[in-house]
């Protein structure tokens, strides 16, 4: 028999990286994390982690354990929910978002889906994809909207195949320039053309996607500044540090004295959808949410080229 602790313990110690971190974020010593681990792989017969000098890394076997870690967990949290509802007669549903992504669905959907489940405890939780995804994975929320650029969704350790990605939409990155910038009047940019430019960015994943773009365009940019929001980032430029990218979304609310260019073609691009597993997406609750964000999504962003209000 598989102690379901020990399958609690494997998938922190896949998720941080190292028993000590594991025990950490489990409150364990890491001697009873060190424990846990040597009792499963001796009720397996065989070894579910490899360590070297730059951490833990899960076996096979370990990847399968953690496989099935999380589906335990997501079963445990989906019976929870029953109960509670047992108790209420009121269905909970909890949903993951990024920031920009939220800030530009959510409104629009969310008024759609109460309409149609009026009874529905709805909760919200704001997180980047790293976070989030895995967490659908656990059972811990019911889908999360989420984004990915040119690489694969981030799923976390283990195995994805229970994860189903439904697509919403493209938000491809704009160059955000001073409305009196000697490139603002055209209607596209290659990025070679930037490459004497400053930057500012308002994301740290924009700037490693940026950092690839730009070596294939044949310069290294200069980075003068590096936030965690667009808008932030949209509000340096208009005071002369420098330009950004911005994904097609995070372009609103206007920054007065900036103008907003395409890139021309190949464009990076995000890629936006939700996440949910596979069982969740016959809960009738979460096919109407997620045919609520299609809806909001089909809209599109509404740009123009001048990133002013009007």
């Amino acid at each position: 028999m598989i102690d379901v602790q020990r399958l609690r313990v494997l998938r922190a110690v896949a998720d941080h990286g190292s028993f000590s971190k594991a025990a950490g974020a489990l409150r364990l010593t890491p001697s009873a994390v060190s424990q846990h681990i040597a009792v499963l792989e001796r009720g397996l017969g065989t070894r579910v982690v490899a360590r070297s000098t730059r951490g833990v890394t899960l076996t096979p076997a370990g990847q399968i354990m953690v496989g099935a870690a999380e589906s335990v967990a997501a079963e445990l949290a989906r019976a929870q929910q029953q109960v509670a509802r047992l108790g209420t007669g009121r269905v909970q549903l909890t949903v993951a978002t990024f920031t920009s992504g939220g800030r530009h669905l959510l409104p629009g959907a969310l008024p759609r889906f109460m309409a149609a489940h009026p009874d529905t405890v709805l909760h919200v939780r704001e997180g980047e994809p790293e976070d989030t995804v895995p967490l659908v994975r656990q059972g811990a929320v019911d889908l999360a909207l989420a984004y990915h650029f040119d690489g694969p969704l981030p799923v976390g350790p283990g195995p994805s195949a229970a994860l189903r990605w439904t697509a919403l939409l493209e938000d491809p990155l704009h160059v955000v320039l001073p409305e009196d910038h000697r490139l603002a009047g055209r209607a596209a940019l290659d990025l070679a053309e930037l490459a004497a430019e400053p930057w500012v960015l308002g994301c740290h994943k924009t700037e490693a996607y940026l950092r690839r773009y730009a070596e294939r365009a044949g310069f290294a940019p200069e980075v003068r500044g590096s936030t965690t929001d667009y808008f932030f980032a949209r509000s340096l430029v208009a005071a002369g540090m420098g330009i950004t990218l911005a994904p097609a979304i995070a372009l609103t609310p206007a920054v007065p004295g900036l103008c907003t260019v395409p890139l021309a073609p190949p464009a990076p691009t995000r890629h936006l959808g939700v996440a949910t597993l596979g069982h969740r997406r016959d809960h009738p609750h979460v096919t109407v949410f997620i045919e609520s964000l299609r809806e909001q999504a089909s809209r599109g962003p509404e740009l123009t080229g001048r990133d002013v209000p009007g």
